[in-house]
């Protein structure tokens, strides 16, 4: 294992396999207890609701921004099992002020206590109320990109699969080392890798929950799996990035290659000795701060937003 040298000084004092068990309590404890960041001053934070009520979408919006935006609707990553809009609040400001977009992060419900298709249902639903309700949110319908981290980039590759069968429009899709298929916790070859911050282990915890099945079960319901899904034609034009030392690359460059094949337009950036998340933990590496670029600026091309 080499990692890229910009993240060595950290990277390698990341344990191999988790020092505590990470349960879903103490993940959640510790996701509930983190920092809370500092928004800048230029961004209007809001948590507004779908119509029924169901649903917290937290809404960033330049502070000047005068009428309709193009709309990135976002979802955190956490395994299918943790996490909060609030995690990626540095982030999303970023893109909003950086970009000019309207960034709307779901809070859908999390697994085991709320198992597929309940996650999936609430990004659906914040998407299809954002669409319906364009106007009185201020953002341009035909101009909607859908995009995550991990888990959250999972349930945005399904959400452009069922959003496109369902007849909405999706613009883009960003997927930040996404994950995408249950059957790479059946690969023994991975078990002994060191894979930093998201392991077999946590694998296994994470889709156990989301499925409410062992992993790689000879069928599941369709959405659940986005890599499981057979045609990709007609999706829309998707950025994907992923490290050689994570544990979702294989299955990240195999879905690049599978949209690539059914004619979706695709950017696959993979970097070499990058580990799972390395973003978030190193984020002020040099090689961090080029992932988040790249990703920024495909999500301007994706979204035709003129800086």
């Amino acid at each position: 294992m080499s990692f890229h040298p910009d993240l060595l000084p950290w990277a390698r004092w990341l344990p191999r396999s988790p020092v505590v068990p990470l349960t879903r309590p103490l993940l959640r404890w510790l996701t509930a207890n983190a920092p809370a960041p500092k928004v800048r001053a230029d961004v209007v934070v809001e948590d507004k609701r779908t119509q029924d009520g169901a649903v917290r979408v937290r809404f960033y919006r330049p502070a000047q921004a005068t009428g309709p935006l193009p709309a990135l609707v976002w979802m955190h990553g956490g395994g299918y099992v943790i996490g909060a809009p609030e995690q990626d609040e540095a982030m999303m400001a970023e893109i909003a002020a950086e970009l000019g977009l309207v960034v709307a992060s779901v809070n859908y419900r999390i697994a085991p206590e709320h198992p597929f298709p309940a996650p999936l249902d609430d990004c659906a639903a914040a998407l299809a109320w954002l669409l319906r309700e364009a106007a009185a949110l201020g953002v341009r319908p035909d101009r909607v990109a859908v995009g995550g981290a991990s888990a959250g980039a999972g349930l945005a590759a399904a959400l452009a699969q069922r959003a496109h069968d369902e007849g909405l429009p999706v613009a883009f899709q960003l997927l930040i080392y996404p994950m995408l298929d249950d059957r790479t916790v059946t690969r023994a070859d991975l078990n002994t890798q060191d894979h930093r911050i998201w392991s077999q282990t946590s694998n296994l915890m994470g889709w156990t929950a989301y499925l409410g099945q062992p992993p790689g079960a000879a069928h599941t319901p369709p959405y659940a799996v986005p890599a499981r899904r057979e045609g990709l034609s007609g999706l829309p034009p998707a950025w994907i990035g992923v490290g050689t030392l994570d544990l979702f690359h294989d299955e990240d460059v195999e879905y690049a290659r599978r949209l690539t094949a059914a004619g979706v337009p695709t950017e696959l950036v993979v970097v070499p000795g990058a580990y799972h998340g390395f973003d978030g933990v190193q984020g002020s590496a040099p090689v961090s701060r080029a992932f988040r670029d790249a990703a920024k600026k495909a999500l301007q091309r994706g979204l035709a937003v003129e800086v």
